[in-house]
């Protein structure tokens, strides 16, 4: 690697949303003139207005835009940008396109191709954490038959549960879970199709699942001078379908020796591995046993990366962009002690009560504030959510001294704060969720959510905008009542 330092001119973002308005608040730090990209229904999104220039890149469907890679290098040439951060979802960790990207001679926002590509096959990289000395959840890799799985379970005496993946796989997609003998057939069945329709690799792997497992990431952040510093720990064991809503730094699991062990894990893993960017190596931790296995690693910038922002007071995304410039960490390990707590949840725009997407206009707006919010946006009052893209429209992150204090904050953010119209959100069920005893202890695991749906639905309090309407017909009668006061 050249270790000459360059400068980003301009920076495309190949990503739309909430995404590519992060991105663009440190860009404008930084006083980095930025590139939008927008399909046709997001011609009104709100990335679209924040940037300096905009290049349309096609129809709705992500194939012929977000994830079109001619097209996006091509909006950056157009456009001058001499760099493309490409976010989190979509293109971010298809180690075609960065290869591309730079290929173009353009400069690429992210970790190295090889890298994206030796962590983004699941056989692959855990194969490399062997290597480095990291644990790994018990498991066989490319499988081809149900004879193969019953082998192993009998030669290692693993029992069921057990959890059928998608070797390419990623966000949820391609993960069975079997139960018992019966469900095996159909499991192996419809893993191996998933597979192929999401990632077009049928390739799968069968791990042992561990029962009452919690999610805990580190975030590392490299240079390509060999400096390799993590940020601390996030739980983001509170999931619906795989897929994460509520995240908090630091894990309410962890005492400091299991912190010490687990980030200096996944530092000397990133270093095997020769990584250079930000990048998240992801855990299951096993409450009853107290340790930890791999999982895999995020070669991206991830959605809960504000949480470690907040604890840290680090700018993750304009670190990727001095790493990108080729320029040297400017902290060492020592320098980074957290001394705050935060929480992130999801809101997207689904029925809380089925997670079916509602799309449509958002009629009415109100973003929480006050001490100890940051709210990450990728919407404004009267945007409309497209149905050809993930539901996510806002982040809402808050952080105190302590847990007690983030989650107090929260509360206030989602039930006095917080108001969406025209379409259906997450917040009723993220508030159940956040109330619970269990959540406040902080004993909870994976299954969570599947354990306790019947009662967060219970918790919900069902008001719209006639309680608005009702507070005001109720003031005006009084004062018609008691007749013009002095102060009026």
């Amino acid at each position: 690697m050249s270790s000459k330092e360059r400068n980003i001119k301009k920076v495309l973002i190949a990503n739309r949303g909430v995404t590519a308005v992060r991105v663009i608040h440190t860009c404008r730090d930084r006083k980095i003139p930025t590139t939008a990209v927008y399909s046709s229904p997001d011609r009104l999104a709100q990335h679209v207005f924040m940037a300096d220039t905009t290049v349309h890149i096609g129809d709705a469907p992500p194939a012929v835009s977000y994830l079109n890679m001619d097209k996006m290098i091509d909006a950056a040439l157009k456009s001058k940008s001499d760099a493309i951060h490409p976010g989190w979802g979509f293109l971010a960790e298809n180690h075609e396109f960065a290869r591309r990207v730079i290929d173009a001679g353009l400069i690429w926002v992210g970790p190295p191709p090889d890298v994206i590509k030796a962590m983004g096959d699941k056989i692959h990289a855990k194969r490399l954490a062997q290597k480095a000395n990291v644990p790994t959840i018990p498991g066989i890799s490319n499988v081809n038959s149900i004879e193969h799985i019953k082998q192993w379970m009998s030669d290692e005496r693993v029992k069921f549960p057990i959890m059928i993946k998608a070797a390419a796989g990623g966000g949820g997609k391609g993960m069975v879970k079997v139960e018992n003998d019966a469900q095996l057939a159909q499991a192996f069945a419809q893993a191996r199709s998933e597979a192929k329709k999401a990632f077009g690799d049928e390739r799968i792997l069968v791990e042992k699942y561990i029962e009452r497992g919690r999610h805990i990431e580190v975030q590392v952040v490299a240079d390509e001078h060999g400096n390799v510093v993590h940020l601390f720990e996030r739980e983001c064991t509170i999931q619906r379908r795989n897929q994460k809503i509520i995240e908090e730094a630091p894990s309410p699991t962890l005492n400091h020796d299991l912190r010490q062990e687990i980030c200096l894990t996944a530092v000397r893993l990133m270093r095997e591995i020769g990584y250079s960017s930000i990048g998240t190596v992801e855990f299951v931790f096993d409450s009853s046993t107290k340790k930890f296995y791999f999982l895999e690693v995020n070669t991206r910038l991830q959605v809960e990366h504000g949480i470690t922002e907040l604890i840290t007071g680090l700018d993750v995304v304009g670190i990727m962009l001095d790493v990108a410039m080729r320029k040297k960490l400017p902290f060492k390990q020592a320098d980074i002690y957290p001394n705050r707590w935060a929480l992130e949840v999801r809101l997207n725009a689904e029925d809380p009560k089925t997670f079916s997407p509602s799309f449509g206009t958002i009629t009415r707006l109100q973003v929480p504030q006050g001490p100890g919010v940051r709210v990450a946006s990728g919407v404004y009052e009267g945007a409309d959510i497209p149905p050809y893209y993930d539901s996510l429209f806002m982040l809402l992150m808050t952080a105190g001294a302590d847990r007690e204090d983030a989650i107090r904050v929260m509360d206030r953010s989602l039930s006095r704060n917080l108001r969406v119209e025209g379409v259906k959100t997450l917040a009723p069920l993220l508030l159940s969720i956040i109330r619970h005893p269990e959540f406040k202890s902080g004993e909870f695991s994976t299954r969570f959510i599947e354990e306790h749906m019947d009662e967060l639905i219970s918790m919900f309090k069902e008001k719209d905008s006639e309680d608005e309407v009702l507070k005001i017909a109720r003031y005006v009668a009084e004062i018609s009542a008691v007749g013009p006061q002095k102060w009026m």
